[in-house]
Formats: C-alpha cells, structure tokens, sequence
C-alpha cells in the first residue's frame, strides 16, 4: 500500500489549475513564433484574449481546447475498467473509441498522414488496436513524432503522486495509442517529472528523475542535457540565448510535421530552467519563447502548480479570477463536458487512491457538486452585472468557515443594496451562444441540470450584514429566440446571522435547456445594506421529470443540447429524424447522474440495419439499450455494451419499416426491464462485473433514419 502527501487533493486541485491558466494564457497566439510574438504582444505576462489590437485566434478565455479535453477524458479509462493495477494501451484505445465523437471533439481533425491524433483514430475504427494504432511501423516517423502524447500527460501524472514509475507506465500506455519514439520518450519524462513533484521541490532533481526514464541514446535526452548545458553556461542568466540556440539546433526547421515534440519540450525545459522557481516567470517565458504555447504553458504550469501549490501560482497575478475554475471536456459523455476544476480533480484523487490501494477520503460535504473545498475555489460562479441594469454588483470570495458539512464557504458581497436591484451570481449547467464560435475544437456537451430535478443549497446571512435580505434559487433558460429568460423560486427572508436551506423543484421548462443556475439576493431596506451571504454548497442528483423535445421550429439552442454523433439531426418533419448513413450513430442527452429511471420513446424506424433506445449512456461504446434488428426476420434484443456489445437477452420480433413502435426502457440498480407498444419482453438483474450504475438517454441507428417526436424520462 502505497502512502499519499497529506495535500493530495489541494495539489492536484493546484495542479489542474496549472494546466488550465497556461492553456488559456497560450492558446490565442498558439503557433506564432518568438519574433511575431514580441513583435505585435511584447512580452507575455499575463492573458492577451481580450487585446483588440491583436488578430488573435479568438477573445474568449475558457474556450474548448485538445489540451484540456484530452488531458482530462482519457484518465476515465482507470474508471471504466475498475482501476486496474497496470491498464494497458489496448484499453486506453478503447476510451478514445467511447469518448471521441469523429471529426467533432477532442483532436484536431486534419485528415489522415496529417493530424496525428485523426490517423491513430482512424486506425482504431478500423479495428486496429492501440499500441500499432500509433506506431512507427504503421504510420511512419512524421506522424508519430508529434507533439500530442506529450500534451495529454498531466492526467496520468497526477494520479501518481510521488510514484514517477506508474506515471511514466502509464504515459507511455496512453502515448502509444497515437504516438511512437522520442514523443513516447517525452511524454514519459514530464510525466515522471510531474508525479516527483508531489515529493520533490528541485527542478534539477526532477529533470534527474525523469531522464532516468528515457533511453540513454535517445534525441529528447540529448536535447534535455544540452539545453540544460547552455543554461549552467551563462549562469541562468538569459534564456533569450538558449531560445535562439534552441532555434538554431531543433527548431521546427529541423524537422518534418506540423508540430513537433522535440522543439516543444526543449522549450519547456528552458522555462524550467530559467523560470527561478516562479509560476509567473515560467508562464512568462514559455509562452514568450512561442510555438505551441498553450501545449507548452500547459504542460508547465501543471508541473508547477504540483510542485509549488496554489500559493505558488497565488504569489503572482491573479490568475484564477477570470478563470473560476471553469473548463470544458467536449466529448461523447456529454453530461461531463461542462465542468470544472473542482469536479475534475476528485475524479482524480479518487484514482490516484484506488491505484494506490487506499480508501478513498469522503467527497467534501457529501458530495456536494458546488462545495468550494479548496481555498479560492469559485466552481463557475460569477456576478452577473451590468445587464440588465436593475442588477447590482457583487464580490466572490471562497473562505473559511460559514459552513456546516466543511470547511469554506463562497462569501457573496454587497454594498448599499437597497430596493430595485438585486445582487445575482450563478454558474453555468450549459453553454452559450457564443461557445459555438469558439474556433477549431467543437463544444459538445448536455446540460447538467434538468426540469424535475431538484436543487438544493445552503446558506448563512453574514452575522456582520448591516440588515436582512431575501434570497431565493433562480436559472436561466433559453427561449424560442436562443435568448434567456429567468426562473426563480419563492424568497426566503435571511435576518444577519441566518441559516438556511433551500430548495427548489426544477419546473418544466418546455424542452429548453437550462443555462445556468444561482442565487439572486434582495434588500427592502431603502437605506441600503451592506453584507455577505455566505454559499456553503450547491447540489442535485438523481434523474430528471423531463421530456426532450423540439420545442419550436425556429430555435436552434435546444438541438445544442444534444450529444450528436450521427449525421443528420433534422427536425422540419417528426420532431427529430435522426439519420446514420454509415455504422452506429447515437444522438444522446442526459448525465451520470442519472441512475435509477425509466425512458419512454415511440419510434418510427424509417430505414436502417438497426435501431433502439439506450440508458445510463457513458459515450459511443458504454450504454444499455434495447435494439431492433432487422436480419433474418427481424429480432429484438437487450444488450449492454462495454466497448463490445453483450446481448443479454433476445428473441425474434418481425418489426416493419415506417410503423411506429412505443418503448419503454427501465433501469433500477442492477435491474433491466423493457416493454414494447405495453408488453414487457425483458425482465433481468445485471450483476456482471461491466453492469453500468449512471448515464444518459440516448437514440441509436445503425445506417438508416428514425424518427420520434419525444423522449421522456422519468424517475423511480
């Protein structure tokens, strides 16, 4: 059994964070070289997504990214297969086969012999397993010589504390899905460099470390010493000399592709190097130093953020406000693409705790989805000001106490609120129009909070606020003009000093998604007053009382909602007509929260080799699902797939083509049951090692359309 730092979980928090402020910090000039760089930023010190004078990529700061998305889905492979002690490459293949939706999330999809990440895909599909998916032998040098093995490491790494053996294990596992030779080695030694950061503060000691992974014979350790040859020749003094002799020796003239590994990771050892110890002079020169800039500020600011904690990335500017926790993993488990850096460092404590064969700590508060656990941590929240007028400006602090299942609280300031305005702060449950602009990588995603559902919250009135208030739960939902509307619940009056809990049923919003979710506070005071309330958690779970349906035919919102990984999403006609001209499509919605419900759908198959309704759907290849086939004679079956299909059980069923049929499929713990047009067919307990406990609904068509004008859910 293996011993974990005490700060397990805030460095790993700090850590995730790294990751995110230099992907966000690199990712509008990704590309440019030094000389463009200082020639229209300067030097790069601080985010640059808002400069107008620049033609940059985009000027949103949380955008969709491979290095984040990546970075975070394929770690779900230790879940997905009950953390086993060594996973292998094989079924990290098989996460990027259930997570990947093709040409849509995750990778930059450049064609084959073009994008790396888009040819070991396509060798995946094809039934090619990984480690040849991404080898040398199938795929030649060039590609497999990229830079994206490297970029995905973090993850691996930080279920690794203190354990540079199991990360590099584990990133060259993940790194041969795609990738092969000096990138397979660079991903190893940062991997490794990032698990010893847990232990081991002295960067020089971690370069040790993680070159005693590496070949002795291989390019990346000839580059790691030489550069770090040229930075103990000018004392550490100027690292504009060893980027020009960096540029000079491995710049991207020197070899083939479109973004190498090896020019990349020399920068990333340069800002090791001379970043004297300091989240901000790291981020400062690796990104200034240019090329892949968010790769590269990512992959430091991870190790950083490890190494140093949150007061290391905390001793600088303030990085962490704009961002607020907040990121987005685009993938074919729609219902955890809108997520944070809170959510995403338990699902990776938890593994580094299961790998580790120790018990798993208590989720904060009870597993709170919003419980600010962290110092700083503000989970998406953010005032809403400025618009409409009649809203009032807040501050957002995360502190201790004024809680009572932990430690911290959101502390929501106010000055002088007084009658017609009122304070609103929330955090988002779903994306918004402008997200669909958001340049090169697709946002996928479900929303995570639904009608029928119920949220709830508690709070504490400063006992210091100058008078009472009102506060009660609101959301915003999109309308039949993709504009938002706000609901809210009934006020609850909070005297200074006031606890309370509140909740609040979720109401039919008609088939819109929800947007977002928060409190908004009122005084009645004309005076004004002045105060805080203090947010000590934020939850819901369970299975929504939802119907999914096209709610008009003008708005396109709705559709958004939808994981789409079929081909045509068309909606002039039945409600939705989903169509697949080739192999399984899934058109899916809903999150793993879901667990015990049933669903209810009456579909018209219009043609297709296949079709059905699925539940407790994890992404392509992990769901239960009822399925109509159409060879010899036609037959009906219940399955569960797990990357594989199983067929519980079957029987024949001679089905017709534009006939419409009502489905009901139920999933209650272990149980399975589903009815057809009334008659229950299935009845059975799945106690298999592969039996799914969560996920959402989804329709599914092999190489045809279907048809249906809802889909309902409903709890048990």
């Amino acid at each position: 059994m293996t011993s974990l730092p005490h700060d397990y979980a805030e460095r790993v928090y700090a850590g995730v964070l790294g990751k995110m402020i230099g992907v966000y910090l690199g990712r509008p000039f990704e590309g440019w070289t030094y000389e463009r760089i200082l020639r229209e930023l300067g030097p790069v010190n601080y985010y640059v997504h808002d400069r107008r004078d620049v033609a940059l990529r985009n000027h949103q700061l949380v955008v969709t990214d491979d290095d984040i998305a990546g970075t975070f889905a394929f770690p779900r492979a230790l879940a997905d297969n009950g953390y086993p002690d060594r996973v292998t490459s094989e079924q990290i293949g098989q996460a990027w086969l259930n997570y990947v939706v093709e040409d849509r999330t995750i990778f930059w999809w450049g064609g084959i012999g073009s994008s790396t990440e888009h040819t070991a895909y396509l060798r995946l599909k094809s039934g090619v397993p990984a480690p040849q998916s991404g080898s040398i032998a199938l795929n030649g040098r060039t590609v497999a010589e990229q830079i994206g093995a490297q970029i995905f490491v973090d993850g691996w790494a930080m279920v690794s504390p203190g354990n540079p053996e199991q990360a590099a294990y584990l990133a060259e596992q993940a790194a041969r899905v795609s990738h092969d030779g000096e990138a397979v080695h660079a991903a190893k030694l940062l991997a490794a460099m990032e698990a010893q950061a847990f232990v081991e503060d002295d960067v020089d000691r971690l370069l040790d470390k993680g070159l005693s992974f590496v070949p002795g014979d291989s390019l990346i350790r000839r580059v790691v010493e030489k550069v770090r040859d040229w930075h103990a020749g000018d004392n550490g003094g100027d690292w504009h000399r060893t980027r020009a002799l960096i540029a000079e020796n491995y710049g991207y003239d020197k070899f083939a592709g479109n973004c190498h590994v090896v020019p990349n990771h020399a920068l990333i050892i340069l800002a090791l190097l001379y970043g004297r110890n300091s989240f901000q002079e790291t981020m400062h020169i690796v990104n200034t130093a240019g090329w892949d800039t968010d790769c590269n500020a990512g992959n430091v600011g991870c190790l950083f953020g490890i190494k140093n904690g949150l007061a290391g990335i905390d001793a600088g500017p303030d990085w962490r406000t704009p961002v607020a926790d907040r990121m987005y993993i685009s993938s074919a488990d729609g219902g955890g693409a809108v997520t944070d850096a809170v959510i995403e460092t338990r699902s990776l404590v938890v593994a580094g705790y299961r790998l580790a064969h120790q018990p798993v700590p208590e989720a904060a508060k009870g597993g709170a989805r919003f419980n600010f656990a962290f110092p700083g941590s503000l989970q998406g929240f953010q005032g809403e000001e400025g618009s409409p007028a009649l809203l009032h400006p807040v501050t957002l602090e995360n502190m201790p106490g004024h809680s009572r299942r932990g430690a911290r609280s959101l502390a929501i300031g106010f000055r002088r609120l007084a009658p017609g305005r009122v304070a609103r702060v929330s955090t988002p449950t779903f994306f918004g129009k402008d997200a669909l602009s958001m340049p090169t990588y697709q946002l996928l995603a479900c929303p995570t909070l639904y009608s029928g559902q119920t949220v709830e919250c508690g709070l504490q009135a400063n006992a210091a606020n100058s008078g009472p208030v009102t506060v009660r739960l609101h959301a915003r939902v999109f309308t039949d003009k993709d504009e938002l509307a706000t609901l809210h619940d009934e006020p609850v009056a909070l005297a200074p000093g006031d606890a309370s809990v509140l909740t609040w049923r979720l109401p039919d919003t008609g088939g819109y998604p929800v947007f977002d979710i928060g409190l908004e506070i009122a005084a009645h005071d004309p005076a004004g007053v002045d105060g805080a309330i203090h947010l000590d958690y934020l939850h819901w779970q369970g299975a929504p009382d939802v119907t999914l349906r096209r709610p008009d035919l003008e708005s396109t919102m709705w559709k958004h909602a939808w994981m789409n990984d079929v081909d045509q999403l068309q909606t002039r006609w039945e409600g939705l007509r989903v169509t697949k001209a080739s192999g399984i499509g899934l058109l899916a919605q809903g999150t793993r929260d879901w667990k015990d419900y049933r669903v209810e759908v009456r579909v018209v198959p219009l043609l297709a080799r296949s079709w059905g309704v699925a539940a407790r759907v994890q992404g392509r290849e992990r769901y239960y699902a009822l399925m109509f086939d159409g060879r010899d004679g036609g037959s009906v079956r219940l399955v569960r797939r797990c990357h594989r299909e199983t067929v519980l059980v079957e029987r024949a069923f001679s089905w017709k083509l534009d006939q419409p049929y009502e489905l009901v499929l139920r999933v209650e713990g272990g149980r399975i049951s589903a009815a057809i047009d009334g008659e229950t067919l299935f009845d059975l307990d799945d106690r298999s090692a592969e039996a799914l406990d969560g996920g959402g609904v989804a329709l599914i068509v092999d190489t045809g359309s279907i048809a249906t004008d809802a889909v309902r859910v409903m709890p048990l």
